[in-house]
């Protein structure tokens, strides 16, 4: 009786051994117990969170919004006072319309200077004319007086004449000269009256965008934050006046390297949300992370100094959040979420489009 006591305290011991090593394999998910659904809590949700600033410094006019109001792109969240920028603005104008007008005048000028290089030239050719005359004249009465033909009054007149005509053909000339400058002065002109009406446009174009500028308003359709911006309230460039959160949701779950094996784009993936207990939502792995969690961190850690212990780092994985499951509504960037993701699901695809 003892010896079959003993028998079956022993039996009894090597199953209490192997349920507590099957316990242990079980509770580490070691073979056979290993499942291909892989779990993490390190998940949370995502969105493109987008704080709105002015981009001028002045006086705020208008909040017209609040907090957590959901918002379509183009709405009014904020206006400064705006008269200066429309001082600023109807002064550019202003600068614009006298370049356009100095442009428009140029015609005119060139016109004139053309007109005075033709007058130039017409009094040009009468002094050569003259000049000529003159020249006759002279080289004509000059033998006769030096052989006593002529008297010596004639050759005087014919000197004086052919002096004075030659000194109106230098100053026609040098007329003529000084007009063909101005009229290419007047030419090289327009450059700079182009540039200054370029310039002033420029300067309109400015000051417009400034006017507009005093409006910031929403750029995509989503849900604000808190609303920080009061009316009368001095604000710069970059203070915050509210934030907005698009309706675009995605899932982000930081699963362990050990973890990854079987993974592919394309998967099915569920997951639960701790703010709403109960409701199961569907989802689809869309690309991993280029690199792991550590390796963006600030703060990086050294793995050569000291006694090393390793550890099994965190991949980032985006999960594309599909279906409309009741409560999706209620998600919101930041909160924790547990997702569940079956790698055998890989294995089962290829089986089915191998046969």
């Amino acid at each position: 009786m003892a010896r079959i006591f003993r028998s079956f305290s022993t039996y009894v011991a090597v199953l209490a051994g192997f349920a507590g090593i099957a316990i242990i394999l079980f509770a580490w998910n070691l073979p056979p117990f290993a499942s291909t659904v892989q779990v993490t809590n390190d998940a949370y949700v995502r969105g493109k969170v987008t704080t709105l600033s002015p981009q001028l410094a002045g006086i705020l006019a208008e909040v017209p919004v609040q907090d957590y109001q959901h918002v379509e792109q183009g709405t009014l969240i904020a206006r400064l006072d705006d008269a200066i920028f429309r001082r600023k603005l109807e002064q550019a104008e202003a600068g614009l319309a006298t370049q356009r007008a100095a442009l428009n005048n140029f015609d005119e000028q060139r016109r004139a200077a053309e007109a005075r290089v033709t007058a130039a030239e017409a009094g040009e050719a009468s002094a050569q004319a003259a000049f000529e005359t003159a020249e006759a004249s002279w080289k004509r009465i000059s033998p006769l007086a030096a052989k006593g033909f002529a008297p010596g009054s004639d050759l005087d007149v014919a000197r004086r004449s052919r002096a004075e005509a030659e000194a109106a053909l230098h100053q026609a000339t040098a007329q003529r000269n000084v007009a063909e400058q101005e009229l290419a002065s007047t030419l090289n002109s327009r450059q700079s009256l182009e540039a200054a009406v370029a310039n002033a446009q420029a300067s309109v174009e400015l000051a417009r965008l400034d006017l507009e500028h005093t409006r910031i308003l929403a750029p995509v359709s989503g849900r604000l934050g808190e609303v920080g911006g009061r009316t009368g309230q001095y604000v710069q460039p970059g203070t915050q006046l509210a934030s907005i959160v698009p309706d675009e949701r995605w899932i982000v779950a930081n699963y362990k390297e050990t973890q990854l094996a079987g993974m592919q784009p394309g998967q099915a993936v569920s997951f639960t949300v701790d703010a709403l207990p109960g409701a199961t939502f569907e989802g689809r792995l869309e690309r991993f992370a280029p690199a792991t969690g550590s390796e963006f961190a600030i703060l990086k850690s050294d793995n050569a100094t000291g006694n090393f212990t390793k550890i099994a780092q965190r991949v980032p994985v985006r999960i594309a959040i599909q279906g409309d499951a009741a409560g999706s509504e209620r998600l919101v960037p930041g909160m924790s979420v547990v997702v569940r993701l079956d790698t055998a699901q890989a294995r089962s695809d290829m089986r089915t489009a191998a046969n």
